[in-house]
This record gives C-alpha cells, structure tokens and sequence, in this order.
C-alpha cells in the first residue's frame, strides 16, 4: 500500500504525515463528524502522545481505535 503524505502546520510549524489511504479515510470522516479541520484533530492527538512515539504510528492507532469504538458502538445496539 502506497503511503499518501500530507503537509499541514503543527504547533506552529509546517510538517508533514504520511499514512495509507485508509487511515487517511478516517481521519477525514472524524474531522467531518467533529466539525474540525485534520491538522486540528491531528493537533489533539499529538498533544496527547508521548513524545517517543512517532505520529504516524499514534494516528495509525488512534484510526484502528476509532474503528472499533465504531463497531463497538453498533454491536450494542
């Protein structure tokens, strides 16, 4: 899979993420339901990592997690 890299600024500063694009998927559909732009929500999610860990590899956890609160969500109802 292709990663499919996106520049946007971070506290401040311009960066850049690559990710696959399902990841990226998600990221957008939650910035939509959230009503926020993705370097927002990717700025949460990165003031609550550690600093140790690499962004790419907390945004692909924070999207598997997403998921599963989704399924979680559907299978209780």
């Amino acid at each position: 899979m292709p990663l499919i890299k996106r520049s946007f600024t971070l506290n401040g500063h311009r960066t850049s993420l690559a990710l696959e694009a399902e990841f990226w998927q998600v990221v957008d559909e939650v910035a939509g339901l959230k009503d926020v732009s993705v370097s927002g929500l990717i700025a949460e999610i990165d003031a609550e990592r550690d600093p140790d860990d690499s962004l790419s590899s907390v945004m692909r956890v924070w999207a598997l997690t997403q998921l599963r609160q989704r399924l979680s969500d559907q299978t209780a109802s």
